[in-house]
């Protein structure tokens, strides 16, 4: 592990005034603590992270953490905060293992940050400490407000923004040089970058990210709920359609069910391999679409589709609503027999029908409690939902 998060979470949010400390805030519906971890657990190489807490609150934090990492919970810590920003961040390096190279500091309050500006900074520090320049990086933006110089309320000159930027985080640092800094820092700074140059050091910027805004004020906190609301609501132009397929075992036929084989299981009776999971997805989407259903569209003896496989008419369905300029969302099956047993499979078998979709599809089974003819094995069903929108 060489590369750690350290998130300040620690903050006790007096200007947003709700009366808790700000981590623990809900931001439509989630906490914004665990709003601003959850990327961190999305990220392609192995991250430590560590959160820095109000000491009242650390036992709560734990529990949220480890909802949030859930099979990461080991790479994560979480410590007791200081009286300011500064003692925290100390805090939270502290407790870094000395493997650490590179470490970001965090602040929660900055909860919609994406997983995106995490990787930019952790591959800007990585290059530095690779060319031995051990620069520290912070994500920024350009200032586009024209920026006054003041006296009390008197306008004194405008300043030049093409030289400013916002600074924003994760702020990024080798970790050694990090905690070299804070441990010779004099005073007070309002970021990690600034206790760092203070030292000595060098910072860079990169490209920041406009939803990494701080929270700090009620209507801050009112952005960031508009925000999660607007990408989170459904689109109201999705359209719906079902389709149900059913099929007879036929012992001299190889079984073929959600585009995958089964070995040793008897195969399923058609004109084509019979694949009842495949043909429902199929009627599905053309139902969805409006466009019929695989009979009518197919033909159920037309010689070209003699024996033909289940990914060929869900193929045919996603080209044609690609011509009308339709897109599947996601497809959801249930399968309806006692076999073949598709339990250890469910996985593969999700895998094979999205990647012909081109959209999620969920794979679930079922018996009937040996009632009617797949409880007496005669055949096995399959009925899916296919959710399509406009491209």
């Amino acid at each position: 592990m060489d590369r750690a998060v350290v998130v300040v979470a620690a903050g006790s949010g007096t200007r947003l005034g709700i009366g808790t400390a700000k981590a623990f805030v809900p931001v439509a519906g989630t906490l914004m603590l665990a709003r601003a971890i959850e990327p961190l657990f999305t990220l392609a190489a192995p991250t430590l992270v560590v959160v820095v807490a109000p000491a009242a609150l650390l036992d709560d934090c734990r529990r949220l953490v480890a909802a949030v990492a859930g099979a990461a919970e080991a790479y994560t810590a979480v410590v007791a905060g200081g009286a300011d920003r500064h003692d925290s961040v100390q805090a939270g390096l502290a407790v870094l293992p000395d493997a650490v190279e590179t470490v970001l500091v965090h602040d929660a309050a900055r909860c919609l940050t994406p997983a995106s500006q995490f990787d930019r900074v952790f591959d800007a520090v990585a290059g530095s400490v690779h060319d031995g320049s051990g620069a520290g990086f912070v994500p920024a933006l350009p200032v586009v407000d024209t920026v006054k110089r003041v006296d009390g309320d008197l306008v004194v000159e405008t300043v030049d923004r093409s030289a400013l930027v916002a600074v924003q985080t994760p702020q990024g640092f080798p970790l050694g040089a990090l905690r070299q800094a804070y441990a010779v820092s004099e005073q007070s700074e309002t970021d990690d970058a600034g206790v760092f140059r203070a030292a000595g050091r060098t910072v860079r910027s990169v490209q920041g990210d406009a939803d990494a805004f701080k929270i700090t004020t009620p209507w801050d906190l009112g952005r960031a709920e508009s925000i999660v609301r607007s990408r989170s609501a459904a689109p109201t132009d999705t359209r719906v359609g079902l389709g149900v397929d059913v099929h007879a075992f036929d012992a001299a036929s190889p079984c073929r069910v959600g585009l995958l084989d089964f070995p040793g299981e008897p195969g399923l009776s058609g004109h084509s391999d019979g694949d009842a999971v495949a043909h429902a997805v199929c009627d599905a989407l053309l139902s969805a679409g409006g466009l019929g259903d695989i009979g009518g569209t197919f033909g159920t003896s037309d010689p070209q589709y003699a024996g033909a496989a289940g990914d060929v008419f869900v193929r045919g369905a996603v080209a044609m609503l690609a011509s009308a300029d339709l897109i599947p969302v996601s497809v959801t099956v249930q399968v309806i027999g006692n076999r073949p047993r598709i339990g250890a499979r469910r996985t593969e078998m999700q895998d094979a029908l999205s990647a012909v979709v081109g959209a999620p599809v969920a794979v679930s089974g079922t018996t009937t409690d040996g009632l009617g003819f797949t409880g007496r094995g005669e055949g096995l069903a399959a009925i899916a939902t296919a959710v399509i929108r406009p491209a």
